[in-house]
């Protein structure tokens, strides 16, 4: 129980209270120990230092963490105490990202056969200068890419679904499953609907 709950997802704030990242309940411990970063409480925005934290009571329907000591009620949203920027990164070309991008859907069909019977398809072909990039591959089932084989959409009669484009990066990545109700305080909803990361 105890391993599970210290893996839970925490919302990470630069100490201009902006979003930064999501990381593990151990992590962000580790964080308030050391006086890099303070617990928020985002029923009244009130921040607690270790020793602060350690002394609430969780109440019964909260998750908690068992010491030696005592029960250590579990943070949802921590600020760092010093970093101050927002990152700015891009998200990385690869086959995994590309398969978030796309949903796990055929980009020709709409199928959705599983990640198996899918693969990256060069919109304009590699044969006539097509680059491996966001702008020019998507997912394609086993069956449209033969069947596209080695023209263009338009040659082949198979539009696209949507035209492949680069993602846009956020802080958060929210494919963990988990939404955290508190986060909603110091988030937009724009970030629910990320699909993607820098890895």
């Amino acid at each position: 129980m105890t391993a599970a709950v210290l893996e839970r997802p925490i919302l990470v704030l630069n100490r201009l209270w902006q979003p930064v990242g999501v990381s593990t309940v151990a992590r962000s411990l580790v964080k308030v120990w050391n006086g890099a970063a303070r617990i928020v409480d985002p029923d009244d925005y009130r921040l607690y230092t270790w020793q602060d934290w350690s002394d609430l009571i969780p109440h019964d329907d909260e998750p908690f963490i068992q010491t030696a000591r005592r029960k250590l009620k579990v943070p949802e949203v921590v600020t760092l105490s010093h970093y101050d920027r927002v990152p700015t990164n891009v998200v990385t070309f690869s086959r995994r990202n590309v398969f978030k991008r796309d949903r796990f859907t055929c980009q020709y069909c709409g199928s959705q056969p599983g990640s198996e019977e899918l693969t990256i398809d060069h919109v304009l072909p590699r044969s006539h200068g097509g680059a491996t990039t966001w702008e020019n591959c998507v997912l394609a089932c086993i069956d449209c890419n033969a069947r596209k084989a080695n023209r263009t959409p338009e040659q082949a009669h198979m539009p696209l679904h949507r035209k492949p484009t680069r993602p846009h990066w956020r802080p958060l990545y929210a494919s963990r499953g988990v939404r955290i109700d508190s986060w909603t305080r110091f988030i937009s909803e724009a970030y629910w609907t990320v699909e993607l990361n820098d890895d």
